[in-house]
C-alpha cells in the first residue's frame, strides 16, 4: 500500500500493516519513497512528473488510481501505477491553480473533490473524466475574499467531511472563512466566529461536534457543530502562531497531532527562519506537547505536508519540508527520522521562494 504526503492531498491513511511507499508531491513532481519492509532504509525509487509542482495528490481506494493536483495547471491522473498519466480537466473553467483534493464515498461510489484558485469547488463521480463545479461555494457574501500573496485572490485550502453524513461537507477558504454545506453542495452558509484566514476544519471523528481549525491568527475550537468557538491558542503559543496542518487521531478522539511556523510567511522573506514545530495533544488541543527526539528544535524551513498512517494496534506520522527533508515516527510521534532529504521543495504556492537565503 502507499500513502501520499503533499500540501492538499490526503492526511489520514488506514492500512493493516506499514506501508513501504511514500508519493510526496514536490515542486518538481512527485517523489516515490521505497523501502524494503519495516525496519528498512528509505529510498527514492523514482519520479514522476518532473518539472511539475504538485500541491496535492490522492489515491482513489477502490482501483489505485492517482490523480496529482498542480500549481500553475490542472488535473492529472494515472491508472497504471505512475507510468502513464493523462490530463483530466474536461469541467474545470476558470482554474489556474488545484488546491486541494478530497474523497468520500456517495451513494456506494467515490466521489472526489477538488479545491481551486481562484475559489471553487468542483466533483467528480468518475476519476475526473468529468468534473461539475458547485457554483453555490460563490453565491455567499464574497467581498472580504483575497490573498495577501499575488495574485491576491483567496482560494479553497481544504475540504472536510462529516464521518456520518456524506451530504454534510466543510469548506476552507483562505482567506475567507469557514463555509458549511449539508446538502453535497447545493448551497453553503458561514460559520462565523473565528478569524477569516482558515487553513483546514478537523473534525472530530468520533463527536463530529467538536471542530478544530487552525488558521493564521492560531487554532479555534468548537464543541457544539459550529455555534461557539473558543480561540484556544493565539499566534503567540509557543507551539507556533502559524499553525497549518492539523490531525485528529481517527479512534483517539483527544488525540491531535500540528505542525506550525512561529510567525506566517509574510515575516519569512525578512528572517529566512520558519521556526516550525510539531506537538501534541492529548486532551483534545487544551495543552500541547513539542515533539522533539530527532526533529529539529526549530526548524528553519517550513512543514508543509503531514500525513498519519492507523494500522490499528500503533500508527506512523510523516511530515515533509520546504527544504525537501521527509521526518517519519514509527511510534505516534515519540522517536522521529529523516527518511529523505535533498528532495524538491515541498511547499504550497511559493512558500519555500519566502525562506530561500
Amino acid at each position: 500500500m502507499a500513502i501520499t504526503l503533499s500540501p492538499g492531498g490526503e492526511t489520514t491513511f488506514k492500512s493493516s500493516v506499514p506501508s513501504n511507499e511514500v508519493l510526496v508531491g514536490t515542486k518538481d513532481g512527485i517523489v516515490r519513497l521505497k523501502r524494503d519492509g519495516p525496519g528498512a532504509k528509505w529510498q527514492s525509487a523514482e519520479r514522476w512528473l518532473a518539472g511539475k509542482h504538485v500541491h496535492a495528490i490522492l489515491i482513489e481506494p477502490k482501483t489505485g488510481a492517482i490523480l496529482a493536483g498542480l500549481n500553475q495547471g490542472s488535473v492529472l491522473a494515472s491508472e497504471d501505477g505512475g507510468k502513464t498519466w493523462t490530463s483530466r480537466d474536461k469541467g474545470l473553467s476558470d482554474v489556474t491553480d488545484i488546491y486541494c483534493f478530497a474523497a468520500n464515498q456517495v451513494n456506494g461510489k467515490t466521489r472526489i473533490y477538488v479545491g481551486t484558485e481562484p475559489a471553487h469547488l468542483f466533483y467528480s463521480d468518475d476519476l475526473g473524466r468529468n468534473w461539475i463545479d458547485l457554483p453555490a461555494l460563490r453565491s455567499v457574501d464574497m467581498s472580504k475574499w483575497n490573498f495577501p500573496g499575488p495574485p491576491f485572490v483567496a482560494h479553497v485550502k481544504h475540504v472536510a467531511f462529516h464521518p456520518k453524513d456524506p451530504n454534510t461537507l466543510l469548506v476552507s477558504i483562505e482567506q475567507g472563512g469557514l463555509l458549511k454545506s449539508t446538502d453535497g453542495g447545493r448551497s453553503f452558509a458561514y460559520l462565523r466566529g473565528m478569524d477569516d484566514d482558515v487553513h483546514r476544519a478537523v473534525i472530530d471523528p468520533v463527536n463530529p461536534e467538536r471542530i478544530y481549525v487552525p488558521g493564521g491568527n492560531g487554532t479555534y475550537v468548537t464543541q457544539d457543530g459550529g455555534k461557539n468557538w473558543e480561540h484556544r491558542m493565539t499566534i503567540q503559543h509557543e507551539t507556533g502562531g502559524y499553525p497549518d496542518f492539523m490531525i485528529a487521531h481517527p479512534r483517539n478522539r483527544d488525540l491531535v497531532f500540528i505542525a506550525a511556523a512561529e510567525q506566517e510567511p509574510g515575516q519569512w522573506m525578512k528572517t529566512k527562519f520558519a521556526r516550525s514545530r510539531i506537538s501534541k495533544s492529548a486532551d483534545g488541543g487544551r495543552t500541547w506537547t513539542i515533539l522533539k527526539n530527532g526533529l529539529p528544535e526549530r526548524l528553519r524551513s517550513a512543514f508543509e505536508a503531514m500525513t498519519l498512517e492507523d494500522r490499528g494496534d500503533s500508527f506512523a506520522l510523516y511530515a515533509a519540508t520546504t527544504s525537501g527533508e521527509v521526518f517519519a515516527s514509527e511510534d505516534g510521534g515519540e522517536h522521529w527520522t529523516e527518511i529523505a532529504s535533498g528532495l524538491p521543495a515541498v511547499s504550497k504556492g511559493s512558500h519555500d521562494f519566502l525562506l530561500q537565503q
